[in-house]
């Protein structure tokens, strides 16, 4: 078959930045590259094509999600194609650096380009002898290249260099051939924020910095510099991706739990999860309740501030979709779902339990406070309100008790805002007042100029 653009489908996963793949092989087939455990986009693409996943690719054994290749090999029959270096414990066609899959007219051929990892692979596309792209997973990403630490601080230099080396492969490919990462913008495996999903081998030549740098010191130099905290759960999926996670049969069940058994469950070492909007969360929550409001961004937090073998109950609003919050857990790992709060909060007052309430205010009703910022290092320099403390959210529980007294917290919107103080009313803090905006809004609102660069205070 010939190839046409329209055959790759690219799915963005825009809580975590990355993107999976699915290739339509022009023959009722298709080829699924790093797929995450939610394939519910995925079987919706293919099922709008009348597509069968035959091979399910995974460019590494991933930290950052729980892939979906096994559940392919069990829904669909498909074939999983993966590093033989990576020792996975589950069946799959081992690929070493130059073996070519044929995929029915067109090939697949694995490069190795260590560095993200140390067993990853490139897949590079090709139509005959044409080379269309090359599915570059966390090598060469838009504008950067993927993080090189998961593996410990002993490992980051050596893997820097050998991701050096990788870039320098892929940079030898035609200019044309596109460029197709997993990691994107958002992706706390590291890209830059804004940064276009995909790319070709030319453009990457003319504006990735790392690309650009002038020998492999400098590289190091500068691929190390920008790497940034990341999700705690990073450190166990590895092994789970290696070992292959459990198959789930359908979707899984979130019981209904009356007011009671929530209420029983922090004694039994389990956590309850609020998931409504920050708004209906500070109006009214149940007492020691952990804001993670569901959005793009849920299982990224869930995965950062919660143990993954303690069981969690969640608190929702009406319309919520329970397969929205179940699916995001699983994606990473998290799979003890103990339920949801039958009647969400009027069922809990209802019951005569207590409600605890946060103060939620907009910037014009802002105190004048200390400012705890709880965004990341690299959105703090960006721009921050002068004296601000800034402590990332991922950091907090361990540091509750340097928040000073009557502080505002404070994030980009207000989510995170409330997740940390919701964290601080667990650690006994209630004095504190969440921000319902920004920076920006709260500059304006007091009439001051933000800052830029690292700054001075930490909480």
């Amino acid at each position: 078959m010939g190839f046409a653009e329209d055959h790759l489908i690219p799915l963005v996963d825009e809580g975590l930045g990355n993107s999976a793949y699915l290739l339509d092989l022009g023959d009722g087939r298709a080829l699924a590259v790093d797929a995450a455990r939610d394939l519910r986009a995925l079987h919706a693409a293919a099922g709008r094509r009348g597509l069968l996943v035959a091979y399910a690719a995974d460019t590494h054994l991933h930290a950052d999600f729980v892939s979906g290749a096994v559940q392919l090999a069990h829904d669909t029959g498909a074939t999983v194609l993966a590093s033989a270096a990576g020792r996975r414990a589950f069946p799959h066609r081992g690929l070493a650096d130059g073996d070519e899959v044929e995929l029915g007219g067109l090939v697949l051929r694995a490069l190795a380009t260590p560095g993200h990892t140390d067993e990853h692979l490139s897949f590079l596309l090709l139509d005959g002898t044409r080379e269309l792209g090359v599915f570059t997973g966390g090598s060469l990403i838009v504008d950067s290249a993927a993080r090189t630490d998961l593996l410990g601080a002993d490992r980051t230099e050596a893997l820097t260099r050998a991701q050096y080396r990788s870039l320098r492969r892929l940079a030898t490919l035609p200019d044309e051939v596109a460029v197709w990462p997993t990691h994107g913008a958002g992706s706390f495996c590291s890209a830059p924020p804004g940064a276009e999903r995909t790319s070709t081998i030319g453009a990457q030549k003319r504006t990735n910095p790392l690309l650009a740098a002038p020998g492999e010191d400098a590289f190091v130099r500068d691929l190390v510099a920008s790497l940034g905290s990341y999700p705690a759960y990073f450190a166990r999926l590895t092994e789970v991706n290696r070992r292959g996670p459990a198959v789930p049969a359908g979707t899984p069940r979130l019981p209904e739990l009356d007011a009671r058994q929530v209420e029983a469950l922090p004694a039994a070492g389990g956590h309850v999860v609020d998931v409504r909007p920050a708004a209906d969360y500070a109006a009214g929550h149940v007492p020691g309740a952990i804001s993670i409001p569901l959005r793009d961004q849920f299982a990224t937090w869930l995965g950062w501030l919660l143990p993954d073998d303690a069981p969690l109950a969640f608190v929702t609003a009406p319309g919520q979709d329970t397969a929205d919050i179940v699916w995001p857990a699983y994606k990473i790992g998290y799979e003890r779902l103990a339920g949801h709060l039958s009647g969400g909060m009027p069922a809990w007052t209802a019951a005569g339990r207590l409600v605890a309430t946060t103060a939620f205010v907009p910037a014009d009703r802002a105190p004048g406070g200390p400012y705890i910022d709880v965004r990341q290092q690299a959105e703090f320099a960006t721009g921050h309100v002068p004296g601000a403390f800034g402590v990332e959210l991922g950091d907090l529980t361990g540091r509750a008790a340097a928040v000073p007294a009557g502080a505002v917290v404070a994030c980009g919107h207000g989510e995170r805002a409330m997740t940390a103080a919701s964290l601080l009313e667990r650690a006994g803090r209630t004095d504190v007042t969440v921000l319902d905006g920004g920076p920006a809004d709260y500059a304006a609102a007091h009439g001051l100029r933000l800052d830029q660069g690292p700054g001075g205070n930490t909480a």
